[in-house]
């Protein structure tokens, strides 16, 4: 159960820094740079407990790698996800008078952004934090959080910069997102974890190992 709770922990920290930030935080460029640290530290803080995946398509992308157990796949993302929807809530009693506009996005475009990075997060992911050849480096979590940091910077303008389902519904809670779109972020963000996850099966060379519990491996 602890590497469960780790999970809900995580992505209660990154939910509950999307909200705040976006509602009550300064503009410009705060946002994805709060974003991005926060994710950064919390993988550092969780890694050695759960792999700090915080994000149903990067669990989904690590089980295809075969660095996650099948038994863990649902408890993580069910985890996950009730760790946005607390966080949401909270942002939601810290901030009560905001009065937040879903922003009315073409699909399309958003569909395709949403599918771009999350494909990139879950590959460096899985490069930095799963590949033999990076065995117990010290930058992984950087790596991974600078690619959501910049994902937000390059795709904000046309879409909600979710890059993970759990996100997604801690926004929508929020009212940042629109539930009616949902279903955009569930397709385009697992779609890219597993395209991910294929990509770096196909190029790593190595083949998917017997599932672990943990996301890193060791030297």
């Amino acid at each position: 159960m602890k590497k469960y709770f780790m999970e809900l922990i995580g992505t209660f920290f990154l939910v509950f820094t999307i909200g705040m930030s976006v509602l009550a935080g300064g503009g410009g460029v705060i946002p994805p740079l709060a974003i991005g640290s926060i994710l950064m530290v919390m993988i550092y803080a969780g890694g050695h407990i759960s792999g700090g995946h915080y994000n149903p398509a990067v669990t989904l992308g690590v089980w295809m790698r075969g660095k996650c157990d099948t038994k863990d796949v649902l408890p993580y993302m069910l985890f996950q996800v009730v760790g946005a929807f607390l966080a949401a809530l909270v942002v939601r009693y810290m901030v009560p008078n905001a009065q937040p506009q879903p922003r009315n996005l073409a699909v399309m475009p958003e569909m395709i952004a949403e599918f771009l990075f999350t494909f990139a997060l879950v590959f460096v992911v899985l490069n930095s934090a799963t590949s033999k050849d990076n065995s117990g480096n010290s930058f992984y979590g950087l790596a991974i959080g600078f690619t959501v940091l910049a994902g937000a910077f390059a795709v904000g303008g046309v879409a909600s910069a979710a890059f993970n389902p759990a996100v997604a519904v801690g926004t929508s809670v929020v009212g940042l997102s629109a539930w009616s779109k949902i279903w955009v972020y569930l397709i385009a963000n697992f779609l890219g974890g597993a395209v991910a996850a294929l990509a770096f099966n196909a190029l790593s060379g190595e083949a998917p190992a017997i599932p672990a519990a943990k996301l890193r491996t060791n030297p």
